[in-house]
């Protein structure tokens, strides 16, 4: 029996424990009702009466051995679990990153807000468009190029063709569709052209647009809301000038540039030293258009203007590379943070 006893004193010290299930292993294998030890004692009573006291004393020490293993390595099981709770309090604070939202929302945003001061209500609709409300409903004639597949990226919706909207007008069909005038709205959201990604350009982008519909609306009006704007957006010392244009949907149209806000109007590269950047195209409703929607154009007229935000991003930040919008890189993205 003495060999015994020395064998599981050399099993208790070699016994390795790691963790909290492991401690438990050791605790059933050496101290449970039906533990090694357990059993030894249970085997005093067959020893030979002259080696009994020698034995049981190896048995006590023995037992107290593994009590005292056991409880070692319960404590410093319980010390490191309390210092992984504790706070300490001399460290050092850690602040969390503050987000911020995207340049394109924050300019959108104050897009929004500039009209709503106005009247103007935002007015929403699907990003995939049939040919009604995206083309025909706009006056675009069968032969226009923009029809072709290499403007426009086609959807098959079944039998139905269907269309990555080119342009939010698309939204514009369906509320004079539905709404009786007067109308005053803009349509912000993203549109798709099938075109090369570029710093100029990119194959989806996000828009703009406004209608206004009423009875002696005139192109006086157009010109003071879109100096409004520009003043509002970009200082009160800002300009506008019109350039004649032509779009399917308004006659007469006009290309609206403002003055270049990077260089105060002296010539800069940005702005190829003209002092002026275009930043929308605009225009009177066409008559056609009116009446497509139901809109009775010899007693109504209106305007119709288009932005696309990115470009007047660029101008408030100088931002020149048009793919950095969407590429996610978080060095960009920082230089939004407000500082708090």
């Amino acid at each position: 029996m003495r060999d015994l006893i020395n064998e599981i004193y050399q099993s208790i010290s070699s016994f390795k424990v790691d963790n909290p299930a492991t401690l438990e292993q050791f605790r059933i294998k050496f101290l449970g009702s039906k533990s090694e030890i357990k059993n030894l004692f249970g085997e005093l009573k067959n020893v030979p009466n002259d080696q009994k006291k020698e034995v049981g004393k190896l048995l006590n020490d023995l037992r107290i051995h593994a009590e005292s293993t056991f409880q070692d390595l319960k404590n410093t099981f319980e010390s490191t679990t309390e210092n992984k709770n504790k706070i300490d309090f001399s460290r050092p604070g850690e602040f969390n990153q503050v987000g911020s939202h995207h340049p394109i929302s924050t300019v959108k945003n104050e897009i929004i807000e500039i009209f709503n001061r106005i009247g103007y209500t935002v007015s929403e609709g699907p990003e995939i468009e049939d040919d009604w409300h995206n083309f025909s409903a706009l006056n675009f004639p069968p032969e226009h190029p923009a029809r072709d597949m290499q403007d426009t990226f086609f959807v098959e919706k079944g039998e139905k063709e269907m269309a990555l909207r080119t342009h939010t007008s698309s939204v514009q069909v369906r509320v004079m569709e539905n709404t009786t005038p007067p109308i005053r709205t803009i349509s912000p959201g993203r549109v798709y052209r099938n075109e090369a990604i570029s710093a100029r350009a990119h194959c989806f982008f996000h828009q703009v647009e406004g209608l206004y519909i009423d009875k002696n609306v005139s192109f006086a009006d157009l010109k003071q809301t879109l100096l409004y704007f520009a003043q509002e957006m970009f200082g009160e010392k800002a300009q506008i000038r019109m350039r004649p244009s032509y779009f399917p949907f308004t006659e007469p149209s006009a290309e609206v540039d403002v003055s270049c806000t990077i260089c105060n109007s002296k010539g800069c590269n940005v702005c190829k030293y003209t002092g002026w950047l275009e930043i929308l195209g605009c225009g009177m409703v066409d008559p056609n258009v009116l009446e497509a929607s139901g809109i009775d154009s010899t007693v109504y007229t209106g305007f119709a203007f288009g932005m696309g935000i990115e470009r007047i991003t660029q101008l408030k930040f100088k931002v020149n590379d048009l793919r950095m919008y969407s590429e996610n890189d978080i060095r960009f993205l920082k230089q939004f943070t407000p500082n708090l």
